[in-house]
């Protein structure tokens, strides 16, 4: 007897699972593991939520709607392509766990702890019993072929590389339309139905765009630089990253004060490579803020006040310094850690230059146009996003909040100097 499950989504509305489809069943057992529930409790947008108060969803929510997404657009590539049927497995497996791997509070992980989430990705798909057995059971050829998408490697001319990870893939589709959603913006409302209605294939096997659709690519593109400008790459989320990234690296230059730390997070922490799969799914969101409120109220100094800092949202101050010379930008940190210093705060911890950078819109990995009779780039026959290819770089100083009237001074008057 078949049975539907029906999740009611903010973006997507209902999507509804069919266990008398095997492709829908195999995605309806995937979700019941113990290593996709866990993404319930691993934030889609890390500590953004200190920022956008609504930022509140899950890699959960994400998947299931990167998985939605993947359906309908196979649904309109098998009408003019019947064979790409035979994808189908490998494309729902792949959307729908291309994000397992990601460590508490999503991309922050990557740079507090030495995690790689694509390669989790690929670890667990093709390691971990629960999945690999689910995935086996419909063809035994699923984990490898799953796995090799998660490999950041390029895949030249492979239609489901394009639809997993590229530069308009259904994870990035997903994304832009959930974080404006759930940050209450309104840049990353993209046309997605309209895109999906102007895919097809090129002669060379890969999925292409029909001129048809070369505006709303446009606006995709340009709706994605304003979200990474505007909130992925905003002012309060680099002071968050700081704050963690000195957080651990106090732990780990201080382990002999006696620190309190579970078996799992010590091996995230110190020993990444012993990492296994149980301790993996016990490090989630909860657990790292469990630790955090514990080293906040039972820690040495400063590991106390980061902590405290980051948990009562009291966080330090930044300003953006791009605009200035190198050799201004390291005038001002000097100038900043003198009074962190004057102030009683340690200037390796509490003040330093936190620096982003933003890479453009890169052809090589992205569809092409296919009008039936030519194929070209996206930047040669729109000159829009030929101007998003350029890649942005951001530089803040990052320092206390005591200190701030005198370091805006002093980066106004060095501005002015200049």
């Amino acid at each position: 007897m078949s049975i539907k499950r029906i999740f009611h989504d903010p973006i997507h509305k209902e999507i509804v699972f069919d266990s008398g489809k095997p492709e829908e069943l195999m995605i309806m057992e995937l979700i019941d593991t113990i290593a996709f529930q866990r993404l319930r409790r691993i934030k889609q947008l890390g500590a953004a939520s200190l920022l956008f108060h609504g930022a509140e969803s899950s890699r959960f929510t994400h998947s299931i709607g990167v998985f939605c997404i993947a359906r309908k657009i196979y649904k309109k590539l098998i009408e003019g392509k019947s064979s790409f049927c035979e994808n189908k497995f490998v494309l729902y497996g792949a959307a729908l766990l291309h994000d397992l791997g990601h460590g508490p509070l999503s991309h922050t992980s990557e740079a507090i702890f030495d995690h790689n989430h694509e390669r989790w990705s690929q670890n667990l798909v093709k390691n971990y019993s629960p999945i690999n057995l689910i995935l086996k059971k419909y063809d035994n050829e699923l984990p490898r072929l799953i796995g090799e998408l998660f490999e950041s490697k390029q895949l030249f001319s492979n239609p489901l590389k394009t639809l997993i990870s590229s530069e308009i893939d259904c994870d990035r589709l997903d994304y832009l339309l959930r974080d404006s959603y759930n940050t209450g913006t309104k840049y990353g409302l993209v046309d997605l139905e309209r895109i999906i209605s102007g895919l097809t294939f090129a002669p060379d096997g890969n999925i292409a765009i029909k001129p048809k659709g070369v505006i709303a690519i446009e606006h995709f593109l340009v709706l994605r630089n304003l979200m990474y400008r505007t909130i992925y790459n905003h002012r309060i989320n680099e002071i968050s990253s700081w704050i963690l990234e000195k957080i651990i690296f106090t732990i780990k230059n201080n382990y002999e004060k006696k620190i309190w730390l579970d078996k799992s997070l010590y091996k995230w922490i110190f020993s990444p490579a012993k990492v296994d799969f149980d301790d993996f799914i016990r490090n989630d969101d909860i657990t790292f803020y469990y630790h955090l409120i514990r080293w906040k109220d039972e820690s040495f100094e400063p590991l106390s006040t980061l902590c405290k800092m980051f948990i009562d949202r009291d966080l330090l101050k930044a300003s953006d310094i791009s605009f200035l010379s190198k050799i201004d930008r390291l005038e001002i940190l000097a100038f900043a850690r003198k009074l962190c210093e004057e102030n009683n705060y340690d200037s390796e911890i509490f003040c330093g230059i936190k620096e982003r950078s933003f890479k453009g819109f890169e052809s090589n990995n992205a569809l092409k146009i296919w009008d039936g009779a030519y194929q070209n780039s996206l930047e040669n026959s729109s000159a829009l996003i030929k101007t998003l290819m350029k890649s942005e770089e951001i530089s803040f100083i990052v320092y206390p909040g005591v200190i701030k009237n005198e370091i805006k001074n002093q980066i106004s008057l060095i501005r002015n100097n200049s």
